[in-house]
């Protein structure tokens, strides 16, 4: 159990929105945590099939910090509580899962508590503020994931402190992208053992997940096509994109079937990144402002993106129409089943699998009339697009932009065939939205925000 300071005066407000969060009737608080933290070791290579038998390796001390954002009224408390794993991808602790889910979020009334699990997050805090974060100690990346079971136990045990009034019921452990494949590595060796979470969302993982250890330990590599372990106890969520089953995540060959404790969601359209989580999440203060420009993108798309991150080395410049889909609805969908089948052991939805063509010599996506990938987790977007929308990218050289997919509006005469009339959209439009609501797709509040923005 570790050791906790906090709450830390004045919380940087940074990450997480645009706007003062209690708006939205959210507070933010900072704590560091610490104590010693193990790495693991393995007798023997890592198997595709993810059931590892890992054992405790060396051990060190650290320091590290998590953020806390939660209702400032107690009675909205849900009793959820969302962990996330920050990705540092870009050099830096980031939430994008905070940036997609967060409406979810408030409106049921969840904490979120992000995690400084990784020794580049630690890092670029220490390099950026040093008077603040100056005292953090980060050992490796090999005993991330020990630090990120500890930040897990203090919010299940700590609560006086880093929860004061509140009681979870139910704690979530959550990352994406880069953090999806060191909590893939979490769920198939620590997991089974340590039995901090309740439940895990797996958000847009690669096909080959985080070492299990890493220099100056002996690496200990995982296996391209890594599966979920299949005897857990408790829930395993996988969301993934166009880009994550085809793209540079190379999940194809991860892909399994559904089990009582596995459901995997692929979802048609969708980038992973887009241009809401990029630009739109942080203006998004739970209106209807943030929903009626994603909807009026898919028609007028950005033509490029220039992010400069905030003490980071990474600098953005991207080019052509970025990908603008409905995966941050999705993603809110797959956050709530999820919580809901810890609760009651109500299982969610199964999806089918984006179609793929593997009779050539390179997979590839079996597209509709319009361009629009067929099969998978459907939304609106391709059930009556106004545009094309893929994960895959517009170039294939090697650089962050290939994450964010494309968009392509239908031209007026496509559109004219699809829609002789406005309210030929509008019927066909609120239709799919009903068809992804019936298919566990979208929740009801996203279904009635999609249906009124036409």
């Amino acid at each position: 159990m570790p050791t906790i300071q906090g709450p830390i005066a004045n919380p940087r407000q940074t990450d997480y929105a645009s706007y003062p969060l209690d708006k939205i009737g959210y507070a933010e608080s900072e704590f560091f945590f610490s104590g010693t933290a193990r790495a693991y070791s393995s007798a023997t290579a890592l198997a595709s099939d993810g059931k590892w038998k890992v054992q405790p390796g060396a051990s060190a001390a650290y320091r590290s910090r998590l953020t806390v954002l939660q209702p400032t009224d107690p009675a909205k408390f849900s009793g959820n509580v969302v962990v996330e794993w920050f990705n540092v991808t870009s050099g830096q602790d980031a939430s994008p899962d905070w940036a997609y889910g967060h409406d979810e979020i408030v409106r049921n009334g969840d904490v979120y508590v992000g995690v400084s699990a990784q020794e580049g997050g630690v890092n670029q805090l220490k390099k950026g503020d040093p008077d603040r974060y100056g005292t953090l100690v980060h050992p490796g990346d090999s005993f991330a994931y020990d630090i990120f079971s500890q930040a897990g136990m203090a919010v299940r045990a700590r609560t006086a402190t880093l929860l004061p009034g509140l009681a979870p019921t139910v704690i979530l452990g959550d990352g994406q992208s880069q953090s999806a494949t060191a909590l893939t590595t979490y769920v198939n060796a620590v997991a089974p053992t340590a039995n901090v979470f309740d439940g895990y969302l797996i958000h847009s993982r690669a096909g080959t997940p985080l070492a299990l250890s890493q220099s100056p330990q002996t690496r200990i590599s995982a296996p391209s096509g890594t599966r979920i372990r299949d005897d857990l106890a408790v829930p395993v969520f996988e969301l993934q994109t166009e880009t994550d089953v085809l793209g540079i995540m190379h999940f194809l060959p991860a892909r399994q079937p559904d089990t009582g404790r596995l459901r995997l969601w692929e979802v048609a359209g969708t980038a992973h990144v887009d241009t809401y989580v990029a630009v739109q999440s942080t203006n998004d203060d739970t209106g209807w402002g943030s929903d009626l420009a994603q909807f009026a993108s898919m028609s007028s798309p950005p033509s490029g993106l220039n992010v400069t991150l905030q003490s980071g080395p990474l600098k953005l410049s991207c080019s052509g129409n970025l990908n603008t889909s409905q995966h941050h609805y999705v993603y809110q969908t797959a956050l709530h089943d999820l919580a809901v089948w810890v609760r009651t052991g109500t299982e969610p939805p199964h999806m089918p699998p984006l179609t793929v063509d593997t009779s050539g010599s390179q997979p590839v996506f079996s597209l509709d009339a319009d361009g629009n990938v067929l099969g998978g987790v459907r939304t609106p977007a391709v059930d009556a697009p106004v545009a094309t929308l893929s994960g895959l990218p517009v170039k294939s050289t090697l650089d962050f932009c290939i994450f964010f997919g494309q968009t392509h509006p239908l031209t007026p005469g496509r559109l004219s065939a699809l829609y002789p009339t406005h309210q030929d959209f509008v019927q066909k439009w609120k239709s799919a939205v009903a068809s992804a609501l019936s298919a566990g797709a979208l929740l009801p509040a996203d279904a009635r925000i999609l249906t009124d923005v036409v």
